[in-house]
């Protein structure tokens, strides 16, 4: 192959990628996208009163520990309109459209607190639940989703056929759930939880309206105002600043998360590799890496001290140093509190046995009534006799039982039978006529009778 030939095919693949990933083939008129995100950004009239549903929907939803009713709350929040119309304002020059925007911003984000602070406030399930407990804690993996969600919003908002890009990115960004949680805080006195929750939140505003700006840039947008060379130059370092300041501490409790994770995973290891016993086992292992502390509960025949000084020694080397083993067993060599386990071993065998306690119960009270059935048509089976020799002084035997009766199909039903010997003086309507009543009497619709002459 040529060099020429090199270049021609190599420019193909250029031509093909960029036909591909072409975002103005579809891009929307300008004012139209304009049109679209400044009709999100103003806070009047009935915006207002959703923002405020939505916050209390979304504090219900963390207060219960559904991740649907949150989910629904985010999708309904029209919180989304003012960060984009930030990042939009400033990147077209339009600098009384970001004013207004942050302004909304503002007043969108002092509602949330107080609405969810006053339900926080009232509501009698105080206890933190995991939906909320997640809200607390956000480090660079939330600065990214913030980008990228933020990222494929402002694609989806510029496009010329409307997608539910937007709905999805304010699941994925989460807004409403972070500022309720900081209203959570602010209710119950937690400044660390309203710490976090808040960081959260500034962490997806901030990054949200970036993905904007560089998007509508990206997008080739027009200025709507002159800004000369240096002012524009000291608005761009002021935004990454802006981004940088917030992206930092994510990048720090990110570490740490990380640093705990692989504390985690090697502490399980470990004891996986070095609590290998043949007349003892591991029931539960739990780890603290804030204070490097293993907890190891076992049954079994009980391990020595020099058996555990042993697997102590081993720590370092497995990436463990300063680690502690708390053992959790009963033995002639030391005394350990297993109330714990002893608690949950109690709790499991109560419910296995109430269990097996309502079956057995189930099952009782199915053969009593079978029972009792059986006893009535015995009792009956005498009475029923005489009154049939009365109204037929001719009959011979009379027998009478319960059974199962079994069609071609398989099907079981139940019946009543009568079997009567010495009916050979008995006419067809005499017969239809013992047949009802035998049916009224034994009180069975499927009854029965055979007559044997």
């Amino acid at each position: 192959m040529t060099a020429g030939q090199s270049r021609l095919r190599a420019s193909r693949l250029r031509a093909v990628i960029a036909d591909r990933f072409n975002l103005l083939a579809d891009k929307a008129a300008n004012d139209v996208i304009e049109r679209r995100i400044r009709e999100v950004v103003e806070l009047r009239g009935a915006t207002p009163w959703i923002l405020m549903f939505a916050i209390l929907v979304a504090s219900i939803g963390l207060n219960v520990n559904s991740t649907a009713v949150i989910i629904g709350a985010m999708l309904i929040s029209p919180l989304m309109g003012p960060i984009m119309g930030v990042g939009h304002g400033i990147a077209v020059h339009d600098f009384a459209l970001a004013r207004s925007a942050l302004k909304n911003l503002a007043i969108s984000t002092l509602i949330g607190l107080v609405v969810s602070a006053l339900y926080f406030t009232l509501t009698p399930l105080s206890e933190a639940q995991s939906e909320l407990l997640a809200r607390t804690s956000p480090t660079l993996w939330d600065v990214l989703i913030a980008l990228f969600g933020g990222m494929a919003g402002i694609i989806g908002v510029t496009r010329e056929e409307k997608s539910n890009v937007v709905p999805g990115v304010a699941i994925a960004t989460a807004l409403m759930p972070p500022l309720c949680t900081a209203g959570y805080g602010l209710a119950t006195g937690q400044w660390k939880y309203f710490g976090g929750a808040f960081y959260l939140y500034s962490i997806n505003a901030v990054f949200i309206a970036l993905a904007t700006f560089l998007g509508i840039r990206l997008l080739r947008f027009p200025y709507h105002t002159f800004v000369d060379e240096g002012i524009e130059r000291k608005l761009r370092w002021a935004m990454w600043a802006i981004a940088l300041a917030v992206t930092i501490p994510s990048v720090y409790l990110a570490t740490l998360m990380v640093r705990d994770e692989v504390y985690r995973s090697r502490a399980n290891q470990f004891v996986r590799s070095e609590f290998v016993f043949k007349d003892a086992h591991v029931v539960d292992t739990r780890v603290d890496p804030a204070h490097r502390r293993i907890d190891v509960s076992l049954i079994g025949n009980p391990i020595n001290a020099a058996t555990l000084g042993a697997i102590e020694g081993r720590l370092a080397v497995a990436g463990l140093p300063g680690s502690r083993i708390m053992l959790h067993q009963s033995s002639e060599y030391e005394r350990v509190d297993v109330t714990q386990l002893r608690a949950g071993v109690l709790s499991d065998l109560y419910k296995q046995s109430q269990e097996a306690l309502a079956a057995k119960d189930a099952q009782l009270d199915a053969l009593q009534a079978r029972l009792r059935d059986g006893e009535r048509f015995a009792s009956q089976a005498g009475d029923m006799a005489e009154e049939l020799r009365a109204q037929f002084p001719g009959l011979g035997e009379v027998t009478l039982s319960q059974g199962i009766a079994i069609d071609p199909e398989g099907v079981r039903t139940p019946v009543a039978q009568m079997t009567i010997t010495g009916a050979a003086g008995l006419g067809a309507e005499a017969r239809e006529r013992l047949q009802a009543w035998f049916k009224v009497r034994s009180k069975s619709a499927g009854a029965r009778v055979l007559f044997e002459d």
